[in-house]
């Protein structure tokens, strides 16, 4: 938005300079050269509200953008949050443009694989970038199904 209020803004300080010929000079232009003036204050201001709808546009796109992958990003989550064999992973989850990045620790290759294919399989994921590492569990954490503290 902050690119369109100036686009607006140079093409009126172009016209206004265009126009401001300082005191005692209006009477020495002749009318083809103000009516060059007016010509080039037209394609200024043209000028100036093309750059302000790209502006617009592209923030608009970007816009589109965050809220397709906030929808991606939910799905995503509420699919590994709800596996049982992933309920006890604490993953993150980013996704931009439809690209999915999992980071986090998973306790087993299975569990890994498990998150990846759940992921690429969730609609409007184009790709998931793995960076899951795997910890596996010590004995005691596997029966309890709660992590041990060390002294």
């Amino acid at each position: 938005m902050k690119k369109t209020s100036t686009a607006v803004a140079i093409a009126l300080l172009t016209a206004a300079t265009l126009f401001w010929d300082g005191p005692g000079r209006a009477q020495q232009e002749t009318p083809e050269r103000k009516g060059g003036k007016l010509e080039d204050v037209g394609r200024s201001i043209k000028e100036g509200l093309q750059n302000a709808r790209e502006a617009v546009r592209d923030e608009f796109a970007k816009s589109r953008q965050a809220v397709h992958d906030m929808g991606i990003l939910s799905r995503v989550y509420g699919r590994l949050h709800w596996d049982k064999a992933l309920t006890t992973i604490d993953l993150n989850v980013k996704v931009v443009a439809g690209v999915v990045t999992l980071r986090g620790e998973v306790s087993s290759p299975e569990a890994r694989t498990k998150a990846v294919t759940l992921a690429q399989d969730t609609v409007g994921v184009t790709k998931v970038i793995d960076e899951l590492t795997v910890v596996p569990q010590s004995h005691n954490e596997q029966a309890s199904g709660r992590p041990t503290t060390k002294p």
